[in-house]
C-alpha cells in the first residue's frame, strides 16, 4: 500500500481534473486554437501534476520516511525521496 492511502480520494480527483485538461488542450489543438492559449493551458496542467507530485512526496516523508526513521531504516526510505526530488525538479 503506497503512504498515499489516507489522501487517495483528493489524489484521485486532482488527476481526473488534470485528465480533464488534458483533453481540453487536444481539443484546443484539434481546433487550431491560438497557439499562446494553447500553452497557457499546458502550462496549467504542468503545475496541476506538479501539485500532485508534491502531495505524494509530503504524504512519502510523512508516513514512509518517518515510520522507517522509527526502525532505524530510514536511510534507504531518505534516498528513494532524494531522487524522486531530484526527478521532480529535473522534469521542471
Amino acid at each position: 500500500m503506497g503512504s498515499y492511502a489516507s489522501s487517495k480520494d483528493d489524489c484521485l480527483r486532482r488527476l481526473r481534473r488534470v485528465e480533464g485538461q488534458v483533453r481540453g488542450i487536444s481539443r484546443m489543438v484539434a481546433e487550431d486554437k491560438y497557439c499562446i492559449d494553447v500553452l497557457t493551458q499546458i502550462s496549467a496542467a504542468t503545475r496541476a501534476l506538479q501539485s500532485v507530485a508534491i502531495g505524494l512526496l509530503n504524504d512519502h516523508l510523512a508516513n514512509s520516511v518517518l515510520d522507517a526513521a522509527r526502525t532505524g531504516q530510514a536511510e534507504a526510505k531518505i534516498g528513494e525521496a532524494s531522487e524522486a526530488i531530484a526527478r521532480l525538479v529535473r522534469s521542471s
